[in-house]
């Protein structure tokens, strides 16, 4: 597009700077290859934003593709699944206008936020002349006029800003591209739009829009901290390598496999960290936490110190801190020192495959104890062997298990294939019973479990299949994520990015009605059966394959092991994203023997439920005495 220039400036519309510097930036990837930082724009127009940003987006081409999406929160997680599927790398950016539509992305930047993934939120305002007042969609704040809905994003943001004047975009866009490549500091930035302001010119100066690469940040621990680090490591004799997302992100997994086999480390993955390192390797205890493994919760259990590198060591790691032994030391490698200090661990703050570079020469011939070093191998033989049993089907006429379900996929994924998946008794299954085929550091597996946000599953799919066109997405969710959120299927049809998502029909939220009956309640409001009205028709299942079919997508059915193995072989091979929906059993789970602190009620009729909550407090006692 032909612009006016007066000498080094240029006249624009704030929408045209801010998508024009857009344009010009560039990011570094793993490999030493470059790509756009901003790859492209889901967007939903309304009255906030089809005039501003809209004309501008439309006038950039083919520089800033514009993809558009059926929900705005579903078009947001799409964009989050593309950061994640990109080793955040890059950023998908989401449009909305004012209002409802501005609101529907709250949930997507917490996703963001949990996860510390980049996102990147250009939301619609009101007038910031308020000469207007109240216009459509504004809700007005009677003690407070400069307050909007947008204000809502602030719990959720790492970064936050309303522009009301076409030159603060100066100040504000370094700061932006900060937060989102910054890899401490990593996660949503919203950028909060009056409509007016949008449409407003000024003389921005050339130097705003020359390209720039943005390099990944690698900073190098302090020596006293990698130096206090390595001391403890070598008095330890049991000693378990804990690897989380952060690993995935620097590119640390060779340095971890190294150091490892180097001094005879066992090591676990957090849900984060998972598909990193070979499931084949010696040294792998297998999964940690609730999600995880009993192989790898056995080593936690008497390990006597713990070197994390890369992760902020959520519950269901440390299955509310009761998976490490009470004497266990804790060493933590992370680029983000909120999260390297956590638990009063000896902190290293930097970025992961830096820090285990330098930290590998420090630990000289020390090894691990070598019987503690084959235990690693023995404990996760076991269970796979029981995830073996787990997939074989007793019964080939019954409906297939969870664990059935990923055993299906798992032994048809390829090695470039990508796997997800978010909320229910999913993340268990698959975190806990998938084994990696790929290379060393290869990330083949998102379960968004930060958030764990239902109505992700479709949605991170179809970003992660915009970023990932080589391999096969598949992505597993139960039927109350699909009837959560299932717009997004159409907007992938509508897009051809296909991907395959295997919907499991089990009739309802049955992993809290688990959680639910496991604490001493009773069945209430989960299962379908749980919830019918008096005038509901006897049978009220959703017909999923219908409503798939209806958005465009090819359906495939099964009922059985035997039925899945084949309709999800014809899915992969399909050309548009298809959906394969499998009647499932709701009371058949994966259990890695760790435990969960929950809120169990302290006074109830129910004498189960009181059992319960001794049985809580029994477990919290424990906890304690551990420290």
């Amino acid at each position: 597009m032909s612009l006016p220039t007066t000498g080094a400036t240029v006249r624009l519309t704030t929408a045209q700077a801010l998508v024009r510097w857009m344009v010009a930036q560039e990011s570094e990837l793993l490999d030493g290859g470059r790509a756009r930082l901003f790859p492209g724009v889901f967007a939903i127009f309304g009255h906030g934003n089809v005039l501003g940003l809209g004309d501008a987006l439309h006038e950039a081409g083919e520089d800033m593709p514009v993809w558009r999406g059926q929900n705005e929160q579903g078009m947001a997680l799409a964009a989050v699944g593309y950061a994640r599927a990109t080793g955040r790398r890059q950023v998908f950016t989401a449009t909305s206008s004012i209002g409802p539509g501005a609101l529907n992305m709250v949930t997507a930047a917490g996703v963001a936020h949990a996860n510390r993934l980049p996102l990147l939120l250009l939301v619609g305002d009101t007038f910031a002349s308020r000469a207007p007042d109240p216009v459509l969609q504004q809700v007005e704040h009677f003690h407070d006029p400069s307050t909007t809905v947008n204000d809502a994003f602030r719990a959720v943001g790492r970064y936050w800003d309303r522009i009301t004047r076409p030159e603060q975009l100066i100040a504000t866009l370094p700061q932006v591209a900060r937060v989102l490549t910054d890899p401490a500091d990593c996660g949503p930035v919203i950028l909060a739009l009056p409509q007016d302001v949008q449409a407003q010119a000024y003389d921005f100066p050339l130097s705003l829009f020359e390209p720039r690469l943005h390099r990944i940040l690698r900073p190098r621990p302090d020596l006293t901290e990698l130096r206090h680090a390595a001391d403890l490591l070598r008095g330890a004799e049991r000693p378990l390598l804990v690897v989380g997302g952060g690993v995935r992100y620097s590119g640390a997994a060779a340095e971890v496999l190294r150091l490892a086999r180097a001094h005879g480390v066992p090591f676990a993955e957090t849900v984060a960290g998972r598909t990193l390192l070979p499931h084949e390797d010696p040294l792998h205890a297998g999964p940690l936490g609730v999600t995880g493994s009993a192989s790898a919760n056995a080593l936690a259990a008497d390990a006597d110190l713990i070197l994390a590198v890369g992760t902020r060591l959520q519950d269901f790691t440390t299955a509310s801190w009761s998976v490490f032994a009470a004497d266990a030391r804790l060493v933590s490698i992370n680029a983000a020192r909120f999260d390297a200090v956590k638990r009063h661990a000896a902190p290293v703050t930097g970025d992961a495959r830096e820090a285990l570079r330098e930290l590998a020469p420090l630990l000289g011939e020390w090894r691990a104890d070598p019987a503690w070093t084959a235990r690693a191998e023995r404990e996760r033989r076991a269970w796979d062997a029981m995830i073996d049993r787990l997939r074989a089907p007793a019964d080939p006429a019954e409906p297939p298990t969870y664990a059935q379900v990923v055993g299906v996929v798992n032994t048809l994924a390829g090695a470039d294939d990508y796997v997800l998946t978010a909320a229910g008794g999913l993340p268990g299954e698959l975190v806990g019973g998938w084994r990696a085929s790929g290379e060393v550091g290869a990330a083949t597996m998102d379960v968004e479990y930060g958030f764990s946000c239902m109505g992700y599953e479709i949605a991170g799919a179809w970003g992660a299949a915009m970023a990932r066109p080589a391999g096969v997405v598949t992505t597993l969710l139960g039927d109350g994520s699909y009837l959560m959120l299932n717009s997004e299927l159409y907007s992938a049809v509508l897009s051809g990015h296909r991907f395959v998502a295997v919907v499991c029909d089990n009739g309802g939220y049955a992993v809290i009605a688990r959680l639910q009956q496991g604490q001493g309640a009773a069945p209430f409001n989960n299962m379908i059966t749980d919830c019918r009205g008096p005038g509901a028709a006897a049978d009220v299942r959703v017909d999923f394959a219908a409503h798939a079919a209806a958005l465009g997508a090819e359906v495939f059915t099964a009922d059985t092991v035997e039925e899945l193995t084949k309709a999800y072989a014809a899915a992969r091979a399909a050309r548009r994203p298809a959906v394969v929906v499998v009647r499932t059993r709701p009371d058949r789970w994966t259990e890695a023997g760790a435990w969960w602190e929950v809120g169990v009620p302290q006074v109830s009729a129910r004498a189960e439920v009181t059992a319960a909550r001794e049985r809580m407090d029994l477990a919290r006692a424990e906890r304690e005495r551990k420290g």
